[in-house]
């Protein structure tokens, strides 16, 4: 059964960011949209397994530090080669100045 996880705090990300979040042995990565959104996917890359924690976050996009390949984080959608594998989503919500997931 899915459960909400209290995971950052809004303040913990800039716009056109994201951070990782480590959750009983996964790994996810949590954004900020520039419309102040937040959203959740994997937080590995699913061409080779590369955190993209550190990747470039940009116009609804991350791109994969390893080989570049881009998500929609909105969506988990792959976007460019080499990545082909859409990324898992998990919603989100904000309460009291807290980022939740749920997973």
């Amino acid at each position: 059964m899915p459960t909400w996880v209290d995971a950052c705090a809004t303040d913990d990300i800039d716009s056109e960011d994201l951070i990782r979040f480590d959750h009983q042995g996964r790994t996810f990565a949590i954004y900020r949209s520039p419309e102040d959104a937040f959203y959740c996917t994997d937080g590995m890359c699913t061409h080779e397994n590369v955190h993209l924690c550190d990747g470039l976050v940009m116009d609804h996009t991350v791109e994969c530090p390893k080989h570049n390949g881009v998500f929609d984080y909105r969506t988990g959608e792959a976007k460019r080669a080499p990545v082909c594998v859409n990324l898992k989503t998990y919603p989100t919500r904000v309460d009291a100045g807290r980022v939740h997931i749920e997973i």
